[in-house]
C-alpha cells in the first residue's frame, strides 16, 4: 500500500536536510544548530495534530549524523516516541529478502535465473503463458506477472492484540483483519493463492503478458521468493535473516515476531490521531513485517551506502553490484514517473527501488504505518522516515 500523503512530509524532511549538507566533519557548533534547527522543524510538524508519533534518521557511508523522534508511541499514556521506539515498517522489509537472496545464491543454495518451480512443493504457472518459466529474478524485479488480489489484504493480517471492552472505543478493527486461529504457513497461503488447485486460486492473479516482460508491484511475488530462500536453505526466513542481516549489523532491537522483539518499545499504531488500530502481524511477513526503529534501521541504510560503494560486509562486491543494478527499461511499464525524486518504482534492483532522480532505498504502507528509507546515490547521504500514524487528509 503506496501513501502519497506522506511524501509531502517527508519532502519537507528531505530539504531541510539538503539546504545545507550535514556532514560529520563539520564543526561540532555547526553541526549542532544545524540538529537543532531540524528538530524544531520536525515538532513543527507534530504541532499540526495529522501525526501521533515519528522518527527520522540521516546517515552517510560511515555513520549517523542525526535520529530523532517525535510524538507520542502511545498517545493515551504520552509515552514519547524515540528513535529506538519499534514498529513495523511495511514494505522496506522487502529490500531483506533482495540481500537474503543474494547470499543463498553466494552459497550455491540457487540463482537468481532459475525458475521457481525447481525448488517449490507445489507448481506456479501464468495460465495466459503455462510454458514460459518464472524465475526468481522475475519476483525479485516484480515482473513475475503474479498479481496481488483481494484474497491479499483479505486474508494475510492476523490480529495480536486482546483488546478489552473498555478500550474500544478508542480502537478501530479492520474488517480484513483475521483472527489468530486462522494463521497459516507462508507456503501453504501460497499454495491456496498460486497452485492451480489453490483455495483462492483465479486465473485473473496473472497479467496477459509474459513472466519478464512487465513490471507490476506484488506482495505475493515478494512472499514466495521468501518461501524459495526457505526451501533452498532449509532455514526458516526470520532465522535466515537473523544470521546473516540482523546479527552482523547489531540491529538488536529488531525482529519479525512479537517474541524477537520488546513488545514494551513497539509503537501503538493508529487510523488517525485519536483511533488506534490493534496490533497485528502478516502470514506474508517477508514482504512487510520487519519490526525495527530507526535507530536499528540506520546501521541497515548505512550498510546499504557501503555496498552502493562496494565496501558492504554482507555481501561480496559482486552480489553489491548485482542488487544495485537496474535491472528493467521503459519497454517493463506503461508509465513511469520521472519527475518524483522518491518514487521508488521507476526501476528495480533485486527487490531494491530506484527513482528517476538518483535516489535508492525503498518505501512502504501497511494499516497505521508509513516507512521510507531512501539514499541519494551520488551524495551516498540517506534518510529515513518511520511513521505511525495514517494518513487521511491532504492536510
Amino acid at each position: 500500500m503506496k501513501n502519497y500523503g506522506a511524501l509531502l512530509l517527508i519532502g519537507i524532511v528531505l530539504v531541510s536536510c539538503t539546504k545545507k549538507p550535514t556532514t560529520a566533519s563539520q564543526p561540532a557548533s555547526e553541526l549542532n544548530t544545524l540538529q537543532d534547527s531540524l528538530t524544531a522543524e520536525l515538532n513543527e510538524i507534530h504541532k499540526k495534530g495529522q501525526i501521533n508519533g515519528f522518527s527520522v534518521a540521516i546517515v552517510n557511508a560511515d555513520t549517523v549524523l542525526y535520529e530523532q523522534g517525535v510524538g507520542f508511541s502511545d498517545s493515551q499514556k504520552k509515552l514519547k516516541y524515540t528513535e529506538k521506539t519499534i514498529q513495523n515498517i511495511a514494505s522496506i522489509s522487502k529490500t531483506l529478502i533482495g540481500i537474503s537472496l543474494l547470499k543463498a545464491q553466494e552459497m550455491g543454495k540457487l540463482n537468481l535465473d532459475d525458475p521457481v518451480n525447481n525448488y517449490l512443493p507445489f507448481q506456479v504457472r501464468n495460465p495466459n503463458f503455462p510454458s514460459e518459466p518464472i524465475t526468481i529474478r522475475h519476483l525479485a524485479t516484480h515482473t513475475s506477472s503474479i498479481i496481488d488480489t483481494d484474497i491479499y489484504d483479505h486474508e494475510s493480517y492476523i490480529l495480536e492484540e486482546k483488546i478489552d471492552s473498555a478500550a474500544m472505543k478508542f480502537v478501530e478493527l479492520p474488517k480484513n483483519f483475521k483472527v489468530p486461529d486462522k494463521k497459516t504457513s507462508m507456503t501453504d497461503f501460497l499454495q491456496k493463492v498460486l497452485s492451480e488447485d489453490g483455495k483462492w486460486y483465479t486465473k485473473n492473479g496473472f497479467l496477459k503478458k509474459k513472466p519478464g516482460e512487465f513490471y507490476e508491484y506484488t506482495n505475493i511475488g515478494a512472499t514466495l521468493a521468501a518461501v524459495i530462500l526457505e526451501q533452498t536453505t532449509g532455514v526458516s526466513y526470520n532465522k535466515f535473516t537473523a544470521k546473516h542481516i540482523l546479527g552482523p549489523l547489531s540491529m538488536d532491537g529488531s525482529g519479525w515476531f512479537f517474541d524477537e522483539i520488546d513488545t514494551a518499545s513497539h509503537s501503538k499504531l493508529y487510523n488517525n490521531p485519536t483511533t488506534r488500530i490493534p496490533l497485528y502481524s502478516l502470514i506474508t511477513y517477508p514482504d512487510g513485517g520487519l519490526r525495527t526503529s530507526s535507530h536499528d534501521l540506520g546501521k541497515y541504510l548505512i550498510e546499504l551506502i557501503q555496498g552502493y560503494s562496494g565496501h558492504g560486509k554482507l555481501l561480496t562486491k559482486e552480489s553489491y553490484q548485482e542488487l544495485f543494478r537496474p535491472q528493467l527499461d521503459s519497454s517493463n511499464f506503461s508509465e513511469r514517473n520521472a519527475e518524483n525524486p522518491y518514487n521508488d518504482e521507476f526501476d528495480s534492483g533485486i527487490f531494491m527501488g530506484f527513482s528517476a532522480k538518483g535516489y535508492i532505498g525503498h518505501s512502504g504502507g501497511d494499516p497505521g504505518v508509513s516507512s521510507f528509507m531512501l539514499y541519494d546515490s551520488k551524495k551516498k547521504l540517506g534518510r529515513i522516515l518511520l511513521i505511525n500514524t495514517n494518513f487521511n487528509n491532504q492536510e
